[in-house]
């Protein structure tokens, strides 16, 4: 205790070093937390956006498909569900909020004027239509309603360069299961605007049944999507859902990080970018303590010399020379966690809005997320951020520390 209050004294010695020391490193770490908080919460939500649109936070293929999407890796839905009862099983699961089955097909597109190529997909619209984000701005009359009707949901750049209007019909034309083309001819019920151009230049939406006719098996899909109520259950989920597979079927559950690689990729190396962001705050926190602590032992040559002749020890020295040190970050620890709480609590609620600067939607990894960007808490890291500041406080101490231990009484009697 009498090393602590001693400690206390000697930092605030010179308050305006003091101040500027615990301000440079209050502010800092309030930027690394409030940063890492604004990533955190638009990751959630692009992931949120990916796994509902995409892949699912876990994801049924057969064989390869996750990485070659070669599209006659398709398996019958109805077949596996009279084995196993696969989907209502797995969606009987606790945390599990929807399983949507899914068939994409490569094909091309044709109206009486143009053609192109475009990804026919076969959806569940019930379900679909509940989940979707690409779906969530189709008012309710544009949806398609049933499995097996022709009604079509196109991108809206297709459908400019079809030279089409909702209500047209178009034919769409892809491989069969014997080599042969298949036509089907179909209607456009509503427009999909996802805000990504390679999106809206390609995508057919129709109910899933129809889109299985082409391949010759009513129920044949490639994809089962299982949607979950917290992402956190994924690595608890994803065994229980690999036993309720047919042994043999070539089925495999995996992890929407396999199956949509490009946002993973996207959010790792963005992550990646914020350690140089944290070096800097290391630099800073490191020569500010130094900083700090060496020009006080400096000016206390004197006083140490005199404390040493009267039987101090240099190991009690050193112990108030790292206290002092402990005492600037605990002090930075508090004020930093109340101003990156403060900064997190805005970025919450209000959040950076860029609609101003960029269009309505933004693209990142594939997937389209809300301009309005906002933080979400992550309070693990906030804490592990303010002790790694403090342990970091006290480890830069230890060179002005030993300086401090190591002055010869006699000589430093004599300084000035």
């Amino acid at each position: 205790m009498e090393i602590l209050t001693l400690a206390w004294r000697n930092v605030w010695r010179n308050r305006r070093r003091t101040l500027i020391t615990i301000v440079a490193m209050s502010f800092s770490l309030m930027l690394v937390q409030a940063f890492h908080n604004l990533s955190f919460g638009v990751y959630a939500q692009m992931v949120d956006s990916g796994v509902r649109s995409g892949s699912g936070h876990i994801a049924v293929y057969r064989g390869d498909y996750v990485t070659s999407r070669d599209d006659r890796l398709f398996w019958d839905l109805e077949k596996m569900g009279a084995m196993v009862d696969l989907k209502h099983r797995i969606a009987a699961l606790d945390g599990v909020k929807a399983v949507l089955p899914r068939l994409y097909l490569p094909g091309l597109a044709q109206s009486s004027r143009e053609s192109r190529g475009v990804m026919l997909t076969g959806i569940d619209p019930v379900a679909e239509n509940a989940i979707n984000p690409l779906l969530k701005n189709i008012d309710a009359p544009a949806l398609i309603k049933t499995l097996d009707g022709r009604d079509a949901l196109v991108g809206s750049r297709l459908l400019t360069e079809l030279k089409l209007k909702v209500g047209n019909k178009f034919v769409f034309t892809a491989q069969g299961p014997e080599g042969q083309l298949v036509s089907e001819l179909l209607r456009i019920r509503g427009v999909v605007k996802s805000g990504i151009r390679e999106v809206d230049s390609s995508l057919v939406m129709v109910g899933r049944q129809r889109a299985a006719a082409i391949t010759g098996q009513i129920d044949a899909i490639h994809e089962l999507a299982i949607i979950l109520e917290n992402p956190d259950l994924e690595q608890r989920l994803i065994p229980l859902i690999a036993d309720m597979l047919p042994p043999g079927s070539e089925l495999n559950a995996v992890s929407w990080e396999l199956a949509m690689a490009n946002l993973a990729n996207a959010i790792k190396l963005d992550y990646a970018s914020q350690k140089f962001i944290f070096l800097i705050i290391v630099l800073i926190v490191t020569i500010g303590v130094v900083n700090t602590l060496l020009m006080s032992v400096m000016e206390r040559i004197r006083e140490f010399g005199v404390i040493l002749a009267v039987g101090a020890t240099p190991g009690r020295l050193r112990a108030t020379v790292m206290t002092e040190a402990f005492l600037l970050g605990s002090v930075s620890m508090l004020f930093g966690n109340i101003l990156g709480a403060l900064a997190t609590w805005y970025l919450v609620e209000i959040g950076i809005d860029l609609r101003d600067f960029i269009p309505e939607t933004m693209e990142f990894g594939g997937v389209v997320f809300n301009p309005v960007m906002r933080a979400a808490w992550d309070t693990v890291y906030m804490l592990q951020i303010s002790i790694y500041v403090l342990l970091l406080s006290v480890v830069a101490s230890l060179y002005p520390a030993a300086k401090a231990a190591r002055i010869a009484p006699a000589v430093a009697m004599r300084h000035h």
